[in-house]
């Protein structure tokens, strides 16, 4: 079901997926291209974590997907506004699942738990970013086709994934980073063109879903 949600600088686009009751997941997206070649992905995540009988949201947060927020406004600190806002309206449990640099939103918001595919620092973000190339102009600057502020650019090389308890941490394949979980899967935010892998959905549905109801206690 396609939804909306405000916060303090507009109003934005959501998927629901699920029950009505019980903790939801709110999924976010890595930022710029990765969420293009990440979101099939986490729609099939969703649909099988609704099969799982977790619920599950999908926003789109200011400049990502179809908001109308433009993306030389874009912040990590309006990121984190959209999600808290959207965590508060939110009567039911909630449990943040971020995928690579989607884990710099969830830092501000009040949740029961948060679970993290392969997350990645503002630091490194940046250092894929430069290897497109930045053209910087004034108060933006441009890469591959994105006018981002430099108060973004300015903000990510502190950036880090929240590491407030209870926190999972699943990564793929050889990801060397601290692990609860890892699973042999290569990753779909390197490939060229948007892809999906049901198989890796099922498996990190069962994990997910999972850890949800332990947050819970439900």
């Amino acid at each position: 079901m396609i939804d909306r949600y405000d916060w303090p600088g507009g109003s934005e686009a959501l998927w629901r997926f699920g029950p009505a009751t019980g903790p939801v997941v709110l999924l976010l997206l890595p930022p710029f291209e990765e969420a293009n070649r990440t979101r099939t992905f986490a729609v099939g995540l969703l649909r099988a974590l609704a099969a799982r009988d977790v619920a599950g949201i999908l926003p789109d947060l200011p400049g990502q997907g179809e908001s109308l927020f433009p993306t030389e406004a874009v912040s990590l600190a309006n990121g984190r506004r959209a999600v808290a806002a959207l965590v508060a309206a939110t009567d039911r449990p909630v449990i943040t699942a971020a995928i690579r640099a989607g884990a710099l939103f969830d830092d501000d918001a009040n949740v029961a738990g948060r679970w993290h595919l392969a997350p990645q620092s503002g630091e490194r973000l940046l250092r894929e970013l430069s290897r497109i190339g930045i053209e910087r102009d004034g108060d933006t600057a441009d890469i591959g086709g994105n006018h981002l502020s430099a108060t973004l650019l300015a903000e990510l090389p502190a950036a880090m994934p929240a590491t407030t308890q209870p926190l999972r941490i699943v990564r793929l394949g050889a990801d060397p980073g601290p692990a609860d979980l890892r699973i042999d899967a290569a990753p779909l935010w390197r490939r060229s063109e948007p892809g999906d892998d049901p198989d890796l959905a099922a498996a990190l549905a069962d994990d997910l879903a999972a850890w949800s109801r332990a947050c819970v206690g439900w």
